[in-house]
């Protein structure tokens, strides 16, 4: 029996990737490691290894010493920081005798990057919001100038390794951009970039050796806890409802080609409409599952058990569709401390009683 070990264990996007794999046919056995030992204890991993930051010294030497004592015969990864150090010592890994199934190094560095990721979209002619960096207060002020919109609105953030929304922040006033970078200690990290709409919508989907093996997309109705964020965003989503569209379709694979010539493995690309109607891609989140890929296991897609099947088996899923497989508007409805249920417009009608 094949053994699969998963960083970040306990956390809820390495959750969704452990519970799906344990539903697998092949049942393979699936030990668990991350930082924080209050989220770890929590996993359903059989064992559970105590890891540094993947940023700290001590990382490598920890990785190592629980593969060559465990050997399990795949690792994955499901937080950029991880991925981006672990993608470093990738040779090392593979030594021990453990697979990965991670694109280039230089493909997870630009994807990490968030304003590495807009250079390559642009390049490729991807529709995006113009960009800035912002190094001084020069640049912010040429931000605001050169970015507004109709009110004078910009978007900020970091630019640098981190998800759920890091340092964003929407706002028209100089003076609270200004305190908001310092505080973060972001000059020379943050990005400036022109509004879109809040309308989202993400295409995840795996490779291999250049090949679009299945893809699903998911539109968002609303973040966990939005309205306690200043930028309203948080990176958890509260409502995902599967979705089937063309463009989506075509521009996530363009934004997939702009950063990699022979995408492999995992590309996950975030996508935020216009203001005429067009997704832009904001991000790719690279090498790992977002965090509601249990969505798409209860609703029939196991994405984790195709990708590991790939990875250790090569074995490739026999797909009616390989995009967008998944009926439109499935409903993934998540809350703190609930389990979370996967539902229909009209199952909810039927147990709510409206006025």
């Amino acid at each position: 029996m094949s053994k699969i070990l998963i960083g970040g264990a306990g956390g809820a996007p390495s959750e969704g990737v452990i519970n799906s794999i344990l539903r697998g046919r092949k049942q393979e056995t699936v030990i668990g490691m991350g930082s924080e030992p209050t989220d770890l204890v929590l996993s359903a991993a059989s064992k559970k290894f105590y890891v540094p930051d993947a940023n700290k010294p001590e990382y490598k030497a920890r990785l190592l010493q629980i593969l060559n004592t465990e050997k399990p015969d795949l690792v994955h990864f499901q937080n950029d920081l991880e991925i981006f150090h672990a993608s470093l010592i990738r040779d090392e890994i593979t030594a021990t005798g453990t697979k990965i199934f991670m694109p280039e190094h230089e493909v997870v560095d630009t994807c990490v990057h968030k304003y590495k990721t807009y250079l390559a979209f642009k390049a490729a002619g991807v529709p995006v919001p113009e960009n800035m960096m912002i190094h001084n207060e020069e640049d912010l002020r040429a931000a605001f100038a050169k970015l507004g919109d109709e009110n004078g609105k910009i978007w900020l953030r970091a630019s640098s390794i981190g998800g759920g929304g890091k340092g964003a922040i929407p706002t028209t006033d100089f003076s609270m951009a200004k305190a908001w970078i310092e505080h973060h200690k972001g000059w020379g990290d943050f990005v400036a970039a022109g509004m879109l709409t809040p309308n989202t919508v993400t295409w995840l989907s795996i490779w291999y050796e250049g090949e679009l093996v299945v893809a699903q997309s998911r539109e968002r109705r609303g973040w966990i806890h939005g309205n306690r964020s200043v930028s309203g965003v948080t990176g958890v989503t509260k409502v995902g409802v599967t979705c089937d569209n063309d463009e989506v379709t075509r521009i996530a694979i363009d934004a997939v080609k702009a950063v990699s010539a022979k995408p492999r493995g995992i590309f996950g690309v975030d996508m935020t409409y216009d203001k005429k109607g067009v997704p832009n891609p904001t991000e790719i989140n690279i090498s790992r599952f977002f965090t509601t890929v249990l969505f798409f296991t209860e609703a029939g897609l196991n994405l984790p058990e195709i990708f590991k099947d790939i990875a250790l088996y090569g074995e490739f899923p026999q797909l009616e569709k390989k995009v967008n497989p998944l009926r439109n508007g499935l409903l993934w409805l998540r809350g703190m401390d609930v389990a979370p249920r996967l539902m229909t417009q009209d199952a909810i009608s039927q147990e709510i009683q409206f006025p």
